[in-house]
């Protein structure tokens, strides 16, 4: 009984209707409603079973019955049921995660069940109960009930609403929605950042991206490479001057003295100024071209250079002149010079002709092969590339034995495999090409392509010939394929395919190898970044520049017919016989075409 006399100061409900109103007449309810409403009660409760004893309850004593008692009881099945149906659409109590409390859910009471006055002590979550004997039976022993005054402050039907976006706990299962409006489980997730790739698959995915880009670009040079070709020489030999000019920019970065320690202590200052000055450097490059073009210029386009009354002063000059143009560059070099630099000044000079010689001097020897004829260009500098694809081709697949420390990735496998497959290649790339006019003629017309009509008398390499083979042979190849073969035939330029190919294949990687000790002694990766995914043009063109000067040297020895024409004669007549010779010489034709019968107008 002591437990019933509660102090007077406080109201155990707030009023009787609201206290009956949690009654529930068991007269009334089925028996399934009834277990189901204890079970539900029993859910949340389990949490927390094991944190405290069960305190005592304090139940208040029940109201006498009044006059409207029938009355009373209708509104409190509607109230209770009311409640039940509230309750299954309230979320269950958050679970508390790594020691934190739950948070705190502001609710509004519904304004279809009366309200309770509030309370000073703070309310606890046993809502949703039909009864107080529902409250008392359901609970669990671990779990400790409220006070009578907090169960009447807390026991309403309320409508749950958030009231403020607090930071949960993401759940490791589905929850449901704190607004209640769906009963669907909704998955809480959260923005975690992705995991990080290993070291191994970030290297795998950017050798994917590397090699990709590589054969873009590789096709995206030789679709380039076949549109300059067929339309003109002109424009052949405007690309061997960018890839000249790229490489030539791309090796004299390599070096500066604006870091440069002084040699000696009264070293003159250079307020941070590269003391050699990289105005030289392209001066040294604009004079060797003028020098080496108008070579090639005047030799193969005499009967237009030296039949322009204009053009006629540089032509007959051009030596002089270029060499005046270097004697201006060497004293401006001199004047340059600064105390406590003097060596590495003297290093870069010597540096800079290097790369001319290498540099400038192999693309005169190309364009010369191109005024030749395309296919002296055409040709080997296709045997290079296929060279480099086919060792690359057979280095991957059975590639296994190192061929040369300065490269590590080069083995013999793809050597020797690439040897073979350019050899072959060779035969057959040629003996195409060769059949058509506008790649053996050489020049007369730097506006002609593909397009045109090209005429000429073709090298006798170029001329088909017979061979009669050995009578066993014959035989031989007679029982091998049923027909009688007593005859070959063959071009010469087949024969000079086969010497170009194996210096292709087995003196042309070299060129590569010297770039790449060369790249090892800067310490880089490569020469630029000029062409995407294949490094500088230096990369491209070391094994060029080495092939280039090879076949002109071979075809000027071996292969070039000297024959007089009519600019060779014009040169002579120009540099070598005065003007009275020249009219002499005139008239003596005149005469002579006129006995011939040819009227000259």
């Amino acid at each position: 009984m002591s437990r019933l006399n509660t102090p007077t100061s406080r109201s155990l409900f707030a009023s009787k209707t609201a206290f009956e109103a949690l009654v529930v007449d068991s007269g009334e309810e089925s028996e399934e409603e009834v277990v189901d409403e204890q079970v539900q009660v029993q859910e949340p409760a389990q949490l927390d079973s094991q944190e405290a004893p069960q305190p005592p309850v304090v139940v208040p004593a029940p109201q006498p019955p009044t006059d409207s008692t029938k009355q009373q009881k209708q509104n409190s099945k509607k109230t209770s049921r009311a409640a039940r149906n509230e309750k299954k659409q309230r979320p269950p109590k958050a679970k508390e995660s790594n020691g934190q409390p739950a948070p705190v859910v502001e609710v509004e009471p519904s304004l279809d069940v009366p309200q309770l006055p509030k309370t000073d002590e703070p309310a606890t979550t046993k809502e949703d109960v039909a009864s107080v004997d529902s409250v008392i039976d359901s609970a669990p022993p671990e779990q400790p009930l409220p006070a009578a005054h907090e169960v009447s402050s807390s026991v309403t039907t309320p409508q749950v609403e958030v009231s403020e976006t607090l930071p949960l706990p993401v759940p490791s299962k589905p929850i449901e929605p704190l607004n209640g409006a769906s009963n669907q489980p909704v998955v809480v997730t959260q923005n975690t950042p992705a995991p990080s790739q290993s070291p191994q698959d970030q290297e795998s995915v950017k050798k994917r991206q590397n090699a990709l880009t590589r054969i873009l670009w590789t096709f995206i040079m030789i679709g380039g490479f076949i549109g300059l070709l067929l339309l003109g020489h002109a424009y052949m030999v405007l690309l061997v001057m960018l890839c000249q000019t790229l490489v030539y920019r791309e090796v004299t970065a390599l070096f500066s003295l604006k870091t440069a320690k002084p040699e000696s202590a009264d070293a003159e200052l250079t307020n941070g100024k590269d003391p050699w000055s990289k105005t030289l450097n392209w001066y040294f490059f604009a004079v060797t071209n003028y020098f080496l073009y108008g070579e090639s210029i005047i030799y193969y386009f005499k009967h237009v250079v030296f039949a322009d009354a204009n053009l006629l002063p540089f032509a007959t000059n051009h030596r002089m002149i270029s060499f005046t143009l270097y004697i201006i560059g060497f004293m401006g070099f001199v004047m340059s010079l600064k105390k406590g630099y003097l060596k590495q000044q003297f290093g870069l000079f010597c540096w800079v002709h290097m790369s001319l010689l290498l540099i400038v001097m192999s693309s005169h020897f190309i364009v010369n092969n191109i005024l030749e004829g395309l296919i002296w260009f055409w040709v080997p500098a296709s045997l290079v590339i296929c060279n480099d694809c086919f060792a690359y081709i057979w280095g991957i697949t059975v590639g296994r034995t190192p061929l040369i420390k300065l490269s590590p990735k080069k083995t013999v496998e793809g050597f020797v495999g690439a040897f073979i497959s350019t050899v072959i290649f060779a035969v057959l790339w040629g003996t195409y090409f060769m059949r058509f006019h506008y790649m053996i003629c050489p020049v007369h017309d730097l506006g002609v392509s593909a397009w045109n009509s090209i005429q000429c008398t073709p090298n006798p390499v170029f001329i088909w010939r017979s061979f009669e083979l050995w009578k066993p042979v014959a035989a031989f190849l007679q029982v091998l394929t049923g027909k009688s073969i007593t005859h070959l035939s063959y071009a010469p330029y087949q024969l000079h395919l086969l010497v170009l190919a194996c210096f292709a294949s087995l003196v042309a990687p070299f060129g590569g190898f010297f770039a790449s000790g060369f790249k090892r002694a800067f310490n880089i990766k490569d020469f630029g970044h000029s062409i995407p995914g294949h490094g500088g043009m230096t990369d491209r063109m070391d094994c060029q520049f080495l092939m280039g000067i090879f076949t002109y040297v071979y075809y000027s020895s071996l292969i070039r017919v000297h024959q007089v024409t009519v600019g060779g004669v014009l040169q002579t007549i120009v540099s070598s016989l005065t003007i009275e010779q020249q009219l002499e010489l005139i008239s003596d034709l005149s005469r002579y075409l006129e006995k011939q019968g040819i009227v000259i107008p």
